[in-house]
């Protein structure tokens, strides 16, 4: 058996984006290890998920820095899936996250674009079961 079990995503600073993703987007932080010379060991992952954690990894060089928030060449990168999108859409506005546009429902589900601190795009969505 394999999965995708973490995803690497570049930061210009492990403790804004600790912040970012555990008191705004409301991850969990599992792990924040030293790992010497500067670098850590930082995973994130949504409250209660089964799914792919994320490594937050410091850019280091003019190309991993100019990579920032905008890993994915300026289209939606992630997908953040939930059981309840107008919950989950109402808590992260409360914490100050910024959503990109209203609210959709998609032949697929409910669905709304936000961005990380850097400018990642992401899509928050609850699938039509």
């Amino acid at each position: 058996m394999q999965k995708i079990a973490t995803i690497s995503l570049l930061v210009a600073d492990y403790d804004a984006a600790i912040a970012f993703y555990r008191d705004q987007a409301g991850f969990d932080l599992l792990e924040d290890t030293d790992m010497g010379g500067g670098k850590r060991w930082v995973l994130v992952a949504p409250p209660g998920g089964s799914g792919p954690r994320l490594l937050l990894a410091k850019a280091e060089g003019e190309a991993q820095l100019a990579a920032l928030g905008n890993q994915a060449g300026g289209r939606v990168m992630l997908f953040l899936e939930t059981d309840d999108f107008a919950r989950d859409r109402a808590a992260m506005l409360a914490r100050g996250v910024t959503f990109l546009e209203p609210p959709r429902h998609e032949a697929y589900g409910s669905v709304a674009v936000f961005a990380d601190l850097y400018g990642n795009k992401w899509d928050l969505i609850e699938p039509r079961r």
